[in-house]
């Protein structure tokens, strides 16, 4: 495939409302778009990583320098070879960057299967037609707050909550949620590494509200912990940050740190690698299911094709469009009795709006292939 140009555009979009965790509130989706362009076809992708180091050490400006002065000349020196099977291969003597090697890696790999016709989901391995849907909810500044956003999330259909935790902000929002919608719903909760191994006692107070899962909630490089933790309460723990490729995945479930996993496609550097760890995950028995970073529909197209897997059997984060924008860059994904269609059309199988994005973009950099 003879690439032409790869362009970054860096775009804002405006949440519909506030989105609090335990590392900060974000009021909008500041996002680096990559569209690579070949004589054939134009591939899109979203780099997943925020304005500012606080999820990972990986942030937007960051992002688009090592993609611009350090990836790319990677990928130009394979000339007319280039794949998207050949990007990590290539891009791997760079140490980490795993969201900037992903955008690459998956726009490449959209206009690849743009120009032969293959969908996303068909090219992974989908096996279903539509992917049940969750919704993840933020810290919100009160109870009452929180449970009338839950109240609406059930309305609308979605099949499964989450609900963001912090120390301070965990028993009393899991149990006021618990005693208001009953023991039926499917529940779980995200600490987003905020708590400690002392944390144990507390956290197993946790385990009367027949949890789902409890995900990640000690810091990412703490397996060990995990391990320890999970021998002390009885909710399932479920590793996301700590996951970044399918060695790790491997790792954690011999030590026996989690027994479900979050795949986070942009966080293990691509939907390639996030396929492996599916693949691991599902010969030793552990469910998996798909994360979201807030991605716009151009991110969320990609994810649905892979929650369309065979061992994503939990529901994920691929919230329905207007869960977090009013105006997406893409025709709108919708709920359909609490589920996602899982797009036909070539690569990502949606097309970007070219009014909306031209009202939302900041800046674009174009680089000559």
């Amino acid at each position: 495939m003879k690439i032409e140009t790869i362009e970054l555009r860096r775009v804002h979009l405006p949440l519909v409302r506030p989105f609090r965790t335990s590392f900060g509130t974000s009021t909008e989706r500041e996002v680096t778009l990559v569209r690579v362009i070949t004589a054939d076809a134009e591939g899109w992708a979203e780099c997943a990583a925020d304005a500012h180091p606080l999820y990972s050490s990986e942030f937007l400006d960051a992002s688009d320098l090592v993609i611009r002065d350090h990836l790319v000349p990677r990928l130009q020196a394979l000339g007319n070879r280039l794949t998207a099977e050949l990007v990590a291969p290539a891009l791997e003597p760079v140490k980490g960057h795993m969201m900037s090697k992903a955008v690459l890696e998956t726009a490449i790999l959209d206009a690849q299967l743009k120009t032969t016709g293959v969908s996303f989901g068909g090219y992974l391995g989908a096996v279903r037609e539509t992917v049940p849907a969750g919704v993840s909810v933020g810290i919100m500044d009160s109870i009452p707050e929180l449970l009338d956003a839950v109240a609406g999330y059930l309305a609308e259909g979605y099949l499964r909550i989450k609900l963001k935790i912090e120390p301070g902000w965990d028993l009393a929002p899991v149990r006021a949620v618990r005693e208001r919608f009953g023991p039926d719903i499917l529940l779980q909760v995200d600490a987003n590494t905020a708590y400690t191994l002392a944390d144990a006692r507390h956290l197993a107070l946790l385990d009367p509200f027949d949890l789902l899962l409890m995900e990640q909630p000690m810091k990412e490089d703490d397996m060990l912990g995990h391990a320890n933790l999970a021998k002390l309460i009885s909710t399932p723990i479920c590793l996301d940050e700590s996951i970044e490729s399918a060695r790790d995945a491997a790792t954690a479930i011999t030590l026996g740190a989690c027994s479900i996993i979050n795949v986070k496609p942009a966080r293990v550097g691509g939907y390639l690698e996030a396929r492996r760890i599916h693949d691991v995950a599902a010969a030793h028995g552990v469910p998996v299911w798909c994360g979201g970073m807030l991605e716009t529909g151009v991110g969320r197209a990609a994810n649905v094709a892979l929650a369309a897997l065979p061992n994503f059997v939990l529901p994920g984060d691929t919230s329905a469009s207007n869960r977090y924008f009013a105006q997406d860059l893409t025709a709108p994904f919708e709920l359909e009795n609490g589920h996602l269609r899982v797009p036909t059309g070539p690569g990502i199988g949606v097309e970007v709006l070219p009014e909306v994005l031209a009202s939302v973009t900041a800046s674009t950099d174009s680089i000559r292939f």
